[in-house]
This record gives structure tokens, sequence and C-alpha cells, in this order.
């Protein structure tokens, strides 16, 4: 890849679930985000391009059958070089595609969450997941919170898995709110703008390092 690409492929699962921040990340760096929906059987092409894949509602192990489709997917692309930053289920898949494992947590991880990471900083960010993921070999722990010890990890410099969700902004909250209704856990009062501004500094900031890794790669 040269310093003239500027599209960037995104892996969506679920309607509701979009790129929420990531899309406004995107725009001010003068990206394109091309969407797939693998839930509707849209994936890109098997490569080592840069991608960024969400997370869903889905169970990571098992799934509808599209989800195995897109594993094998991965599998291909991880073979080929790809950069992943990816998000609770992409997560989650990175990780079993690298060797790691996904179990069910005694409980869910939902709302507001303080995660601390390895370098000594902290951050409130939102979750939503009932599973855990066991790092693969080679990986780096970034981040833990109280409940769920793998919240971040890296594998090398552009393999990177996020268990919280940095890209919901309070239009994302309401979209999921409106869409799960009694069964969404997320706040439902006036989002907190000055905590969702600081999440969008964190995550522009380790985009631009990801995106820094994976450009020099191409």
């Amino acid at each position: 890849m040269n310093g003239e690409t500027r599209t960037l492929n995104l892996v969506q699962h679920h309607p509701a679930e979009g790129p929420g921040a990531i899309g406004d990340w995107a725009v001010s760096r003068g990206l394109t985000l091309n969407v797939f929906r693998a839930d509707l059987d849209q994936l890109p092409p098997v490569s080592g391009a840069p991608v960024i894949v969400l997370g869903g509602p889905y169970e990571s192990n098992a799934g509808p059958a599209w989800l195995a489709t897109e594993r094998q997917w991965l599998a291909g692309s991880l073979a080929q070089g790809a950069p992943v930053f990816a998000i609770c289920l992409g997560a989650q898949l990175l990780a079993l595609s690298l060797g790691g494992t996904v179990r069910r947590m005694d409980r869910p991880e939902t709302g507001w969450t303080r995660v601390k990471f390895a370098d000594g900083g902290d951050l409130k960010v939102l979750e939503w997941h009932e599973d855990a993921i066991d790092l693969p070999p080679g990986a780096q722990l970034l981040a833990s919170s109280d409940e769920c010890e793998q919240q971040m990890y890296r594998v090398g410099p552009t393999r990177v898995g996020l268990q919280f969700h940095p890209e919901w902004n309070a239009a994302s909250v309401a979209i999921l709110n409106a869409h799960f209704a009694e069964e969404s856990p997320l706040p439902r009062e006036p989002q907190d703008s000055a905590a969702h501004a600081v999440v969008f500094d964190w995550l522009r900031a380790t985009l631009d390092q990801w995106w820094s890794a994976a450009s020099g790669k191409h």
C-alpha cells in the first residue's frame, strides 16, 4: 500500500452496529470506508489489505452459517498478512484465527466500564458482551477491566483486538437501544458528551497508530 491509498475495508455484522465514530475518524483522515455486511454475505476479497472488523450479537464459536464463511475469509486474509483492527465479536474472531479461544463469562459485562491499560492509563468505555478471550500465542495484553482481563490485545504491530466499543458514540447508543429495546443494557439517559469525547480522542489516536503501521506494510 502506498501513501495514495485512501480507502479502508470495514466488515459489519448487524444493521444496528455500524462504524459509528470510526466513520468520523475516517472522514477526518480523508479515508473512504468500504463497508461490507457479512450478515448479508458481503465480504472483501481475501487479500493482505487492512480491514476493520466490528462486533455483533452472535456466538463467535458457532453462530449463523455466514459467520463460518467469515472465519474462513479472515484466516485467508491473515495468511496474506492483512492488518486487522477488530472490535468485540471481531476481536474474538481474530483471536480464534490466531490460535486463541473464546469462552462464556460468568456474567455479562455491560454499560460504561473502566478499563486499565498496561502503560498505567485508564479509560471509561462502553461494553456489551458475554464472552471472554483467552489470548492467542504471542499476543500482548494491553488493557483489562475488573470483570474481564482481556480487554485489548495486540499480535504484532498490525493485529489489534478490543473487547470494548470505542466506536459507539451517542448516536450509536440510540440506534442500539431502538433496535434491541428492553434487551439493551446500554444507557438510556442523555449521553455524557464529555465521556464520548474522551473515548473518541483515544480511538482517533489508536486508529492513527494502527493505520500508520498497516500502511507501512504495503
